[in-house]
């Protein structure tokens, strides 16, 4: 069985779990969907599944208590207080976490993000609702920071992923964002279909993110957090333009079947680097524990 680990939340609203499952195996990992209560239950009494066994770990997208009380809140709170201090620790162990959408939501309502500091429990940013003051369901250009040091983005510049959400503009103090911007942990910003910045503008920045932003990840570069769904790309014909896509690789004599949706990228990403970690001694593949030294990033 492959060595790294990858434990998927599920329960209480949230629905991209079986997606984000599939991208994680279908780049490499041996992938999991838990939930919240098992894995709660399992860290903290030792009897069960448990956070430890894990390499990486992925708050997907949904509803996690049908958004009651803000997006994402709750489930951050029952996270806090039930595992709170092992998440944080494995973080500090090497390890990779993950948000999307409403898991994006969590990690900010955590603290995970931005994690000045690496101060994991401070409430520095806001996900907050889209300008246009309704739900939006389309698909966006990102760009991406090439000075970011952000894991999952890694070797990536430009992508397109589906964004779907209500509350989705990034919001924070200026300094906040000058900090966000001079650490690099701005890794992924709205662009236009040209591939230039938003600069605000709808529908390229479909909800009025400050400064375009759609994610940012801690000063590791391994926690990381977006609003855009990169499982809902996971294979080309997940794009509404993959009938295009299609013909013209056939033109081209490449075979269509082989090709992946831009979003994989991401999940490979993350889980070449724990394979690297692993290979280097810095996580025990067997219970994904720390090995020795840890690993600088």
């Amino acid at each position: 069985m492959n060595g790294v680990k990858a434990c998927v939340l599920t329960g209480y609203g949230l629905n991209c779990d079986y997606e984000t499952d599939y991208s994680l195996k279908l780049a490499g990992a041996d992938s999991r969907r838990v939930h919240i209560n098992e894995l709660i239950e399992g860290t903290t009494t030792g009897k069960g599944t448990s956070l430890d066994e894990y390499h990486i770990l992925a708050f997907g997208g949904g509803f996690s208590w049908g958004d009651d009380h803000g997006a994402g809140v709750l489930l951050a709170s029952k996270m806090k207080h039930h595992i709170g201090n092992r998440i944080e620790k494995f973080i500090k162990d090497g390890k990779l976490v993950i948000g999307i959408c409403n898991g994006f939501q969590s990690l900010v309502n955590l603290g995970l993000l931005p994690g000045f500091d690496m101060r994991y429990r401070e409430r520095r940013v806001a996900l907050i609702n889209n300008d246009a003051g309704n739900f939006i369901d389309t698909w966006v250009s990102l760009q991406v920071n090439p000075d970011s040091p952000c894991v999952f983005t890694r070797g990536l510049t430009r992508i397109e992923l589906p964004v779907r959400h209500g509350e989705g503009k990034f919001y924070a103090a200026s300094r906040d964002i000058h900090r966000l911007m001079k650490g690099g942990q701005i890794a992924v910003q709205y662009a236009t279909e040209e591939g230039c910045r938003a600069g605000g503008k709808w529908p390229a920045n479909p909800n009025g993110s400050l400064e375009d932003i759609a994610g940012i990840c801690d000063p590791t570069g391994r926690v990381f957090g977006l609003m855009p769904h990169p499982e809902a790309h996971h294979h080309f014909t997940n794009h509404p333009h993959w009938t295009r896509t299609k013909e013209s690789l056939s033109r081209n004599g490449m075979d269509p079947g082989r090709q992946e949706g831009q979003g994989l990228r991401i999940f490979r990403n993350a889980v070449e680097y724990v394979k690297e970690a692993i290979e280097k001694g810095y996580i025990d593949a067997e219970k994904g524990k720390p090995k020795g030294g840890r690993r600088k990033t």
